[in-house]
């Protein structure tokens, strides 16, 4: 299991959205992609989490753009005239990361686009096993790309380690957060979808998505964990959290319940 690393040659514009400040970049294999910069607002924190997630819905069988390292170097974005940008590029310098550009792909809507119960509850499923808490109705970060719905940003994945503390509990987190995704009035189908997913997705390879992220990306300053460490603790949240998925499970199928859903 691996990611293409490529060059970043073509700064083209700022995609000013929340606080990342992401942008549409052309790379040296002529791609244009969303790039998501390490210097930016949570760090390389959510570099980790927009890898893991989009791998993890990757190999459950969700369409999400290909993923890319993609590197910057200090010739990057010279031209660009916002002071803020330059800052957040110099920030940047090594190894980011990229996803596929959909050109012309529309901003998905549950309740002009339908999507049928199963599909819907392994959404539900994979956004309460990663813990994202950005899938909402004010913000879906679904698309409909030649009419087939994509999954993208799961930058807001694995909030435990924003603190760090306690992994072994936020493993065992129930996600209350769910009564929130967009997706939950149409997620009827959600036992079925957790045994689905537990059979789709193994600790092994949750294990080797782990093992892509880069050592530059898991060294903090104050830390004292080593980066293989730091990827230790990733992997036993992800397993445990697996194993665990009942937990979860039921508190989305209780908020359905105080939802008369």
């Amino acid at each position: 299991m691996e990611l293409r690393t490529q060059e970043l040659i073509r700064y083209i514009l700022p995609l000013r959205e929340g606080g990342s400040l992401p942008a549409l970049a052309e790379a040296d294999d002529g791609f244009r992609y969303v790039v998501k910069f390490r210097g930016a607002g949570h760090g390389s924190k959510a570099l980790i989490a927009e890898l893991i997630g989009g791998m993890v819905a990757h190999k459950l069988g969700f369409r999400v753009p290909e993923l890319v390292f993609l590197n910057i170097d200090s010739r990057f974005g010279i031209t660009e005239p916002d002071e803020e940008v330059q800052d957040l590029l110099r920030a940047s310098e090594g190894l980011n990361l990229g996803l596929h550009f959909l050109d012309r792909a529309m901003t998905m809507d549950p309740s002009v686009n339908h999507v049928d119960a199963l599909t819907a509850s392994k959404i539900v499923w994979l956004d309460a096993f990663l813990t994202n808490v950005d899938r909402t109705r004010l913000n879906t970060n679904m698309l409909i790309w030649h009419g087939k719905l994509w999954l993208i940003d799961h930058g807001a994945a694995l909030y435990f380690h924003h603190s760090w503390r306690n992994p072994e509990a936020a493993a065992l987190d129930p996600f209350p957060f769910i009564k929130n995704h967009a997706l939950l009035p149409y997620a009827s189908k959600l036992e079925e979808a957790d045994k689905l997913m537990r059979q789709a997705i193994t600790p092994r390879t949750l294990n080797q998505i782990v093992d892509l992220l880069p050592d530059s990306w898991l060294q903090e300053e104050g830390r004292e964990m080593s980066p293989a460490e730091v990827r230790d603790v990733y992997k036993k949240f992800l397993t445990e959290r697996l194993k665990n998925s009942s937990i979860f499970v039921k508190q989305a199928i209780d908020e359905r319940r105080r939802l008369n859903l």
